[in-house]
């Protein structure tokens, strides 16, 4: 017959401190969360849990200690002492007793031993523990980490990816995604007594060749040419969402900043953020044939205006 005191590594006469004691420390070594990968140590966590039920419950640990129930609570033999099933559906003394779905007794209002004290700020919360009888625990989480492009974070474009189990899945990002955020798809991780852990993805936003996110907008530098910039134009941008023609007003200096609006991000609540555009004047090498052409088309030309008068120069 299994002995709880040697699983819980105490003696007989050990007091409910002592027992909770080492209760608390093997608790610590074999809950599953920190055993993902030794299902020995979940099948041991539940022997050490059905222990400290039996010998934090005064009632079963004098009738243990009696040899009248084993460590599961069933009477080690059920055709004697007591009377037989005097006083009672299980026998006992007399006393009004419940049955719970784990098997063992409860005596008058006790209804089970609360360890949620025990696993209050031990793993982090109460640890499934409540009313004495803890809930078989469920397969391990199972950690995930997807890169998704700038420009379909901004569109929550469709994403797919692959479980430990080669099965695939497509995936709605969430409104307001941002580089970190995590997403729970339930039942899609490890099997466990209880039933499937989750799947846990975390967003990682990766960085784009011209694109860059500022807040909920997204900024580009549109390089330019002179002419373009002087005379006016109307040109091809990129945006997250394809290219639109944007239109530049004559004498646009390096510098400037257009607004596309929402064609940025997608907020929480479905909106969208700006795509702010910002004019890079882009002059040919000196060296190059375009150089030279536009060097003989301004020789003579002075701009007399002091550009950076108002820098006290």
């Amino acid at each position: 017959m299994a002995d709880p005191y040697a699983i819980l590594g105490v003696p007989r006469g050990a007091s409910e401190k002592d027992i909770k004691s080492a209760y608390r420390k093997l608790a610590k070594e074999l809950h599953p969360d920190r055993n993902t990968e030794n299902p020995k140590a979940t099948e041991r966590f539940s022997e050490v849990t059905r222990a400290y039920d039996l010998l934090t419950d005064k009632d079963k640990r004098a009738r243990f200690d009696r040899g009248e129930i084993d460590m599961e609570g069933n009477p080690a033999n059920p055709f004697a002492g007591g009377g037989g099933f005097a006083g009672g559906p299980f026998g006992g003394s007399g006393g009004q007793r419940g049955f719970r779905a784990d098997g063992f007794e409860g005596g008058g209002a006790q209804e089970g031993v609360d360890l949620s004290d025990l696993f209050e700020g031990l793993f982090g919360g109460r640890g499934g523990m409540g009313g004495g009888r803890r809930a078989a625990p469920k397969g391990a989480n199972v950690q995930y980490r997807l890169k998704v492009s700038l420009t379909d974070a901004a569109t929550l474009a469709p994403q797919r990816i692959t479980l430990s189990d080669g099965k695939t899945i497509d995936l709605k990002l969430p409104a307001g995604v941002e580089d970190g955020t995590q997403m729970r798809l339930a039942d899609k991780g490890e099997h466990g007594p209880g039933g499937k852990g989750d799947a846990l993805v975390t967003i990682e936003i990766a960085p784009h060749a011209f694109f860059r996110r500022d807040g909920d907008n997204i900024r580009i530098d549109l390089p330019v040419t002179l002419a373009e910039a002087l005379a006016g134009a109307r040109v091809r941008v990129p945006t997250a969402d394809g290219a639109v023609m944007l239109t530049i007003a004559p004498c646009s200096s390096s510098g400037r900043t257009l607004r596309v609006k929402d064609r940025g991000m997608t907020r929480k609540d479905g909106t969208r953020g700006d795509q702010l555009i910002t004019l890079q004047i882009d002059l040919p090498p000196a060296d190059s044939a375009e150089g030279a052409e536009l060097m003989r088309r301004l020789d003579g030309w002075v701009d007399t205006r002091n550009p950076r008068a108002k820098l006290g120069t």
